[in-house]
C-alpha cells in the first residue's frame, strides 16, 4: 500500500466525506421523488373518484327528472351539478342530455316564477332568425313534448310568439298574430296528417281560415300558401322519449320477475314485480305498471339467505354492521306521495330455491360500493380491534 503524504490523506479523506454527501443527497431525491409520485398518484385516485361520483349523480339526476321535473332539478342544484339560476337551468334543459321530453314540456309550462323565468331563457337559445315560421317551430317543437294542459301549451306558445318577432322583425304586425298562426299550423299539422280526420282542409280553407289575424288586416296569401305547402309535404315530428326515461330503463334488466317482500312498518307479506337493472332493485305492484311502486339503490347494501318460519327460500338486503340504520331507499304511496323507506332490512321470498339462489347471484353482481365506505369501514374495524385488546 503506497504511503500517502497528509495532505493527500486529507484530501483522500475530503472526497470520502464528500462522496457520503452526494450518496445521500441522491437518497433525499429519491426519496422526494417517490413522495411527489404518491401525491401524484392519490390526487390521480382522487380526481378519478370525484368524477365516478359525480357521474354517479348525473346518472340519479336525470332519472329523479324523468320522474318528477321539479325534485330532479332540486337534485342536481343540491349536488353543485347545476346554479340555481334560469339561464343555467335552461341551458341544461335546452342540451336535454338522458332528458325525457314530455318531462322538460311539464317543467317548461309550469306557472311558478322559476319556471316561467327557465321558460324565458329556454325561448331565447333558439334561434329563428330567417326562418319561416312552420321552420321556426319545427325547432321548438322537437327541443320538448307539448303537456296536455292548455294554460301550459298557453304560456309556452306566448313565449315562443315573442321570440320569434323578436328575431324576424316586421313579418308580423304583432307577436298576438304570430300566436294564433302557429296555433293555425299545429292544427293543420293535425288535420292534414291524423288518419281519422276525413275531412282533409285544402290551402284555400287555410288561407280562409286566417283571414284578418293580422292586427285586424290579412297576411300574404304566398306566406300562408308556403307554410300550408311545407305542412303538407312533411309533417311535425314528435320527438319521442329520447330512450332514457323509465321503459328503456327496464328494456333490458338483468333479471325480472315475481317475488314476495315483507313490508317495512307493517309486516305483511306482497306479491311484487322485481326488476333488476342499473345497480337499482325496482318493484311493480303489476308487470304493466310503468312507474315502480319502490326503488332499492343497492349501493354499500350486502345480500345473504335467511331462513323464515313464514315463507321459503328467502334472502336479505341489509347494510353491514349498521343493523338499525335505514337503508336509502324510496315509495310510493297509494295517494301518489313518494316517500322514504323504512326498512332497515328488505326480506324477500322466492317461489323456488333455484330462483332464490339465481336472484342472490345477480344481486350480488349489481351491488356497488363507494370506496369511502369500505375506509371507514376498515377504520372502524381496526380501532374495534385495539379497543379490544
Amino acid at each position: 500500500m503506497v504511503d500517502l503524504r497528509p495532505e493527500e490523506k486529507q484530501e483522500l479523506e475530503s472526497i470520502r466525506c464528500r462522496k457520503q454527501e452526494l450518496l445521500q443527497d441522491i437518497q433525499r431525491l429519491k426519496d422526494e421523488i417517490a413522495e411527489v409520485t404518491t401525491e401524484i398518484d392519490n390526487l390521480g385516485h382522487t380526481k378519478e373518484r370525484k368524477s365516478m361520483q359525480r357521474n354517479k349523480q348525473v346518472s340519479m339526476g336525470r332519472k329523479k327528472f324523468n320522474m318528477d321535473p321539479k325534485k330532479g332539478i332540486n337534485f342536481f342544484i343540491d349536488c353543485g351539478l347545476l346554479k340555481n339560476t334560469s339561464d343555467d337551468i335552461a341551458q341544461f334543459l335546452y342540451k336535454g342530455e338522458g332528458l325525457n321530453k314530455t318531462a322538460i314540456g311539464d317543467y317548461l309550462g309550469e306557472r311558478e316564477t322559476l319556471n316561467l323565468e327557465v321558460l324565458q331563457a329556454f325561448v331565447e337559445l333558439h334561434e329563428f332568425t330567417d326562418l319561416n315560421l312552420v321552420q321556426a317551430l319545427r325547432q321548438f317543437l322537437w327541443s320538448f313534448r307539448l303537456p296536455g294542459e292548455a294554460q301550459k301549451i298557453d304560456r309556452m306558445m306566448e313565449a315562443f310568439a315573442q321570440r320569434y318577432c323578436h328575431c324576424n322583425p316586421g313579418v308580423f304586425q304583432h307577436s298576438d298574430t304570430c300566436y294564433v298562426l302557429s296555433f293555425a299550423v299545429i292544427m293543420l299539422n293535425t288535420s292534414l296528417h291524423n288518419p281519422n280526420v276525413k275531412d282533409k282542409p285544402s290551402h284555400q280553407r287555410f288561407i280562409a281560415m286566417n283571414k284578418g289575424i293580422n292586427d285586424g288586416g290579412d297576411l300574404p296569401e304566398d306566406l300562408l300558401r308556403n307554410l300550408y305547402e311545407s305542412i303538407k309535404n312533411e309533417p311535425f315530428k314528435i320527438p319521442e322519449d329520447d330512450g332514457n326515461d323509465l321503459t328503456h330503463t327496464f328494456f333490458n334488466p338483468d333479471r325480472e320477475g315475481w317475488l314476495l317482500k315483507l313490508g317495512g312498518r307493517v309486516k305483511t307479506w306482497k306479491r311484487r314485480w322485481f326488476i333488476l337493472t342499473d345497480n337499482c332493485l325496482y318493484y311493480f305492484e303489476y308487470t304493466t305498471d310503468k312507474e315502480p311502486r319502490g326503488i332499492i339503490p343497492l349501493e354499500n347494501l350486502s345480500i345473504r339467505g335467511v331462513i323464515d318460519s313464514k315463507k321459503p327460500n328467502c334472502f336479505e338486503l341489509y347494510i353491514p354492521d349498521h343493523r338499525d340504520q335505514v337503508i336509502k331507499a324510496c315509495k310510493t304511496e297509494a295517494d301518489g306521495r313518494v316517500v322514504e323507506g323504512n326498512h332497515t332490512f328488505y326480506r324477500i321470498s322466492a317461489p323456488t330455491a333455484e330462483e332464490k339462489d339465481e336472484w342472490i347471484i345477480h344481486i350480488k353482481k349489481a351491488i356497488s360500493r363507494d370506496p369511502f365506505y369500505e375506509m371507514l369501514a376498515a377504520r372502524k374495524k381496526k380501532v374495534s380491534a385495539l379497543t379490544s385488546l
